[in-house]
């Protein structure tokens, strides 16, 4: 077909009508036809903007012969494309030649055959669409904006285009014959490539999005189209590619992401953002459990700042307090503006009130600090109001309006504090904070002391260590349960200077017994979480025992198995060191965490506690007693001695025994004792052995 959908033009060019006839009775059926009689009809025709498709054109004839018009038409750039074929009853070998180098397409010679005519012109016709889509294709690949790429069936690249080069830095001598994997950047999933040619084989074709390297090792993200190239019995011949890099496409896309989830002046999440964030929140612990807090903000008399000094001072100033508020919470937790002067926390925990009220009280101290803007010194405080989900509400909506409530009364309560919506939760709160305060007078007044729970061996009784456990005596509420003040103490951290403590009197308590001629009795004291972790443990414990004067071998250090996968390496790097001095390393409350096997081989581990929880209901739970002999079982194959906490009845202990646990301790041997009741204990112990 032609340039415009009509059927082909064709010229005739012959000095005989009659020779005119014959060609146009031959092709008049299936293409449109102009006729010239002479050579200079023919290049008028040709030269018009109605080019033919085709020209037929008679070799010998008066004036100006068919060479010498081909001659013209090739020396002219609008008419030198199109394709001829000469007819003449001059069949000398000299005219065929010197037509073939000017560019002639064909030779036919008179008398003309009409189906002879029409196959060589439908042929030539054909000929030459497929030679103009063959140079299309091969500009378009070449000059293409898009990286192609051509992979023969057995994914082995063939060809690639300047413009691969350019994405990728990679010649065509360096791929060809190359799986295309080479550009891989490690980010695609397995599964989107296993759709990716699901889709090739079902429909085709496939176009997506993946993650490439380019050869400078740089990662970029680029939108891709494969399509299968077939052959006329169905095999696949050829996979073509084409790819554009979509760096700033995506590099957009973000920014505007950005700028609809961001406050323009602060950086921080907008309103949009935190209330995305709640609700995902509230459906993760409708799914796992915890609780949700949020946490409503509002600066007390920045109105005053912001219209006595301007709005410059007043933005300076909500930019400082959005940093101290990133400062004050953890990573995990959401610092939002929701305009003007109010922002919103927001956090998940398992107790989210507890949780909450630490980071309000961080707030509280980091927002009250003076501030410089602009060279002026600036005061303010901030008012808090907290809700809980689900105990405050089950939407966002409900949450912000039970915060804000909260934050109000706050203000009307003074400022500067923090209110949750739940009056029971204020009451905790206020009694949390009691406790703590009390905690830190605990510390300077000596009401903390350490009692000491005997072990045994679990066959003959007989003593075998002891574990220190801290106490907290009250002077008005009387003893305080660990279980109330430890986690206070972690929180606040106030722990490390318990833990501090609790080493430093145990050593010193060991290094009295033995120097009052009490055998020896191996140790063992807890190293909390925060503790373990901090820079330069090791060296503290060090020039604790020097200071007491007593051997590495007196003390067994007990670590829960959760402290010690948390921080897998570093507590490697931690317990090796302290084993390689002497001291025992003791895993405890085993079984209420994570590690592997393989993990524990690798640690200088003599012993595995098996926590409280899994006894207690020996030997008619069955849960208990499957998790506390698998224990027993894996302690064997790994060469650790098993000890079983909280064993308080002949049933327990029993049924330990029979099942290979090593060591009990609990209220079936001994109560935990002060100082002089234990040295009694193991007084007696030992007259009792030498009996």
């Amino acid at each position: 077909m032609s340039r415009d959908g009509a059927r082909p033009l064709l010229l005739l060019v012959d000095d005989s009508p009659a020779n005119l006839h014959v060609l146009a009775a031959a092709l008049k059926a299936d293409y449109r036809l102009k006729t010239a009689t002479s050579g200079a009809d023919a290049l008028d025709l040709a030269g018009r903007d109605d080019h033919p498709e085709l020209i037929l054109l008679d070799v010998m004839m008066p004036g100006m012969s068919g060479i010498e018009v081909l001659r013209r038409l090739r020396a002219e750039p609008a008419t030198g494309d199109i394709p001829v074929i000469f007819v003449s009853a001059d069949t000398s070998e000299q005219s065929q030649l010197d037509g073939l180098e000017l560019g002639a397409d064909d030779y036919l010679t008179k008398p003309v055959v009409a189906s002879v005519l029409r196959a060589r012109v439908r042929n030539l016709l054909a000929r030459r669409r497929i030679e103009r889509q063959l140079r299309l294709a091969a500009h378009v690949f070449e000059h293409s904006g898009e990286a192609i790429m051509v992979t023969d069936r057995d994914n082995h690249i063939i060809e690639v285009n300047p413009a691969f080069t350019r994405m990728t830095g990679y010649t065509l001598d360096e791929v060809r014959g190359r799986n295309p994997r080479l550009l891989a950047s490690g980010r695609t999933t397995v599964e989107e490539y296993a759709a990716m040619w699901r889709g090739l084989r079902e429909q085709g074709f496939w176009q997506g999005e993946m993650w490439d390297r380019n050869k400078d090792g740089a990662i970029y993200p680029k939108l891709l189209a494969i399509s299968v190239v077939r052959s006329p019995q169905g095999e696949i011949d050829f996979y073509i590619a084409s790819f554009a890099d979509i760096r700033q496409q995506k590099a957009a896309e973000e920014r505007i992401r950005y700028i609809a989830h961001h406050d323009a002046l602060t950086g921080l999440p907008n309103r949009l953002h935190l209330r995305i964030a709640i609700e995902q929140a509230m459906v993760a612990c409708r799914r796992s459990g915890g609780e949700v807090a949020v946490i409503f903000i509002d600066l007390d008399r920045f109105k005053l700042i912001n219209d006595s000094l301007g709005h410059s001072i007043g933005d300076g100033l909500l930019v400082e307090v959005a940093g101290r508020l990133k400062d004050s919470v953890r990573a995990s937790d959401l610092v939002s503006r929701l305009g003007g002067d109010e922002f919103v926390v927001m956090l998940s925990a398992r107790d989210a009130g507890r949780t909450a009220a630490n980071v309000a009280k961080k707030i509280l101290e980091r927002l009250s600090q003076p501030y410089r803007v602009e060279g002026h010194l600036l005061h303010s405080t901030p008012s808090l109001g907290i809700s809980l989900y689900p105990q405050d509400g089950d939407s966002v909506e409900a949450l912000m309006k039970c915060a804000d409530t909260a934050m109000y009364h706050a203000k009307e309560a003074g400022r500067r504090q923090f209110h949750f919506y739940a009056e029971s939760m204020n009451r905790r709160t206020r009694a949390q904070l009691d406790l703590e305060n009390s905690l830190h007078q605990a510390l300077a007044h000596g009401e903390l002391h350490l009692q000491y729970q005997p072990q045994a061996d679990i066959t003959g009784g007989r003593l075998v260590g002891a574990e220190a456990l801290v106490r907290w005596q009250h002077p008005v509420r009387g003893l305080v349960p660990p279980a109330e003040f430890i986690p206070l103490a972690e929180e606040s951290g106030l722990i490390l200077i318990i833990d501090h403590w609790v080493l430093t009197e145990a050593s010193r308590q060991i290094a009295a017994w033995r120097a009052s001629g009490l055998p020896d009795v191996t140790v063992a004291v807890n190293l909390s979480p925060r503790q373990f972790i901090r820079e330069g443990l090791v060296d503290t414990i060090d020039g604790i025992v020097a200071a007491a004067g007593i051997a590495p071998a007196a003390l067994e250090f007990e670590i829960t198995e959760n402290t010690m996968m948390e921080r897998a390496e570093q507590a490697a790097a931690v317990l090796k060191a302290l084993s390689a001095r002497g001291f025992g390393i003791a895993v405890d409350d085993f079984g209420t965490g994570y590690s592997s096997l393989s993990y524990l081989k690798r640690l200088p581990v003599s012993k595995l506690k098996i926590d409280r929880s899994f006894v207690t209901d020996i030997p008619t739970d069955a849960n208990d007693v499957a998790i506390a002999t698998a224990i027993i079982q894996m302690a064997a194959s790994l060469g650790l001695k098993v000890v079983a906490e909280g064993v308080e009845t002949e049933a327990q202990r029993a049924f330990l025994q029979a099942h290979g646990c090593d060591m009990m301790q609990g209220y079936l041997y001994s109560q935990p004792l002060d100082p002089d009741a234990f040295a009694e204990f193991v007084r007696a112990r030992a007259g009792a052995a030498q009996k």
